[in-house]
Parts: structure tokens; C-alpha cells; sequence
């Protein structure tokens, strides 16, 4: 039986199974992610990262979703894929990754990774959304992939995994759909994200989208660079350059952890 040696990592709670893809091991990405990622009969993770060869960085990283959709870009794995490739791969500390969503570049201080972020796009200042009858203010940016950011009072008495999954596939952000965070104005200059993710669902962090919260808070708030963001995986910080709109010189940074190794037997169902 083919077996896919793995390490299992995790950053501020979103975690992975990271696999040395450069000889090609993983024949079926999407087949293999599902099994993996599955947390009763795989390993269990949010997706799975594929380090693979390229031929303009260091390295190439793929994120599949648990369910087996390819995203663009993932800030927490990007993280994580730094430190693998720093301790397993023995990469030097400063390092270039190429994604789909382009180029990024990281830095590993032991277990502390920041990730330097393409700029965002698509901006979209507030704007209503209609979701069962009820009228929410949303505002939009893609930092590496699509982000809804909502302001809301709290989480008592208030489902994020419902209104996520509803906005995550509303009709505005066809046919790709979009990542929701929701952001709470936490004292000082910090916020509190909760976020659900395309292909995933309702996750502890997510880099990608604690990176479009706190520059629409910058934005529409006036919070300012860098701001802390508490999630249920633990403490980022988000760099930023803000001139009104344009947003330049994003970073992420936080922990990485490897929390075990091993073999997966591939089609062992």
C-alpha cells in the first residue's frame, strides 16, 4: 500500500498537512486532501500544503481546502510552509514562495514566521447585503483571496457558521464566492476575528482573512499599523502601509508550530 510521508503543523490554530511535493508523490491532490483532512478517518487538518519546485523562488506552495478546492494563497499556511521549508528542507531564513496569487516572501525567526503580503485588491467600500430578509453593511478586499469583512457588537447569541455559510455562497460574490470575517473593536488598537473560510467553514484563524480585517479596520475605522488580532487560535499582528484606499507593505506575523510526523497510507478506506 503507497504510503505519503506527511508533517502536521498548525498557525494561531489553523492547521495542515504539509507534504514535500517536489517529486511529485501526490498524483491527485484534491482526492488526497479529502482524505487527509478528514479528522475521523485522515489525519485532520483545514487543507493540506503541497511544497513543490519553482523555477522564480525558493519554493512552490499549493493549498488545497479540505474539500478538495485549490486556493489561491493562505496566509496562515504561508506561514507554516516557511517553517518547513527553514527546518525540514533546510531553506535559508529569509525566503520567496511562489503562490497562485503571486509571489510572497517570508521570514523565520525560530517559531515566529511574518509573511510579506502581495497588495491587496478590490477594494469595496460598504455596501449592503441582503441575506434572509435582514440587511447587513459589509465591505470587501482581496488579500491573496476574497474577503467579506462585517463589524459586529459580539458573538453571545449570534451564529457565525450560519450567516458565514450564507454570505460565504451569496449570489453578490459568484461564482467563486468569498471568505467571511467577522470583527469585533476590541479595546486599544486590536480587534477580534472570527472568520469562515471557502472550502473549510468556520476555522480557528485565518491569515488571509485577519489580514483584510484589520486594514478595513485601518480603513473604516481608523485603526492604525500594526494591529493585533486576537482569533480562537491565538494573537497575529498585520502590518500595513495606508495612504486613504491604497494599501502597501503588508505583513503578517505570528507563531508556527510542527506538531507531528508521519506516513499516510493513501486509499486505506
Amino acid at each position: 500500500m503507497k504510503t505519503i510521508p506527511f508533517y502536521k503543523m498548525e498557525a494561531t490554530g489553523n492547521d495542515f498537512v504539509v507534504v514535500d511535493n517536489r517529486r511529485k508523490i501526490v498524483l491527485n491532490p484534491a482526492k488526497f486532501a479529502r482524505e487527509a483532512c478528514d479528522r475521523c478517518a485522515g489525519i485532520g487538518a483545514d487543507g493540506v500544503l503541497l511544497i513543490e519546485n519553482s523555477r522564480a523562488a525558493d519554493f512552490k506552495m499549493r493549498i488545497i481546502n479540505a474539500d478538495g478546492s485549490e486556493a489561491e494563497m493562505c496566509g496562515n499556511g504561508s506561514r507554516c510552509a516557511g517553517l518547513f521549508a527553514r527546518t525540514v528542507l533546510k531553506k535559508p531564513a529569509k525566503l520567496s514562495v511562489e503562490t497562485l496569487a503571486g509571489m510572497i516572501r517570508l521570514e523565520v525567526k525560530k517559531n515566529t514566521v511574518r509573511a510579506g503580503l502581495s497588495a491587496p485588491r478590490d477594494f469595496r467600500d460598504r455596501f449592503s447585503l441582503e441575506v434572509e430578509g435582514k440587511t447587513y453593511p459589509c465591505y470587501f478586499i482581496n488579500t491573496g483571496v476574497p474577503h467579506t469583512v462585517l463589524f459586529v457588537d459580539g458573538f453571545d447569541g449570534f451564529s457565525p457558521e450560519f450567516l458565514g455559510e450564507k454570505i460565504r455562497f451569496h449570489k453578490e460574490f459568484a461564482p467563486k464566492g468569498t471568505n467571511v470575517n467577522f470583527v469585533r473593536k476590541d479595546p486599544g488598537n486590536s480587534i477580534y476575528v472570527r472568520t469562515y473560510e471557502r472550502g473549510v467553514g468556520m476555522t480557528r484563524a485565518c491569515g488571509t482573512g485577519v489580514t483584510a480585517s484589520a486594514i478595513i479596520s485601518a480603513i473604516a475605522s481608523g485603526y492604525r499599523s500594526p494591529v493585533t488580532v486576537g482569533t480562537l487560535g491565538g494573537e497575529l499582528k498585520v502590518g500595513f502601509g495606508l495612504n486613504e484606499t491604497t494599501v502597501s507593505e503588508v505583513t503578517l506575523e505570528g507563531k508556527a508550530v510542527t506538531v507531528f510526523k508521519g506516513e499516510f497510507f493513501v486509499n486505506h478506506k
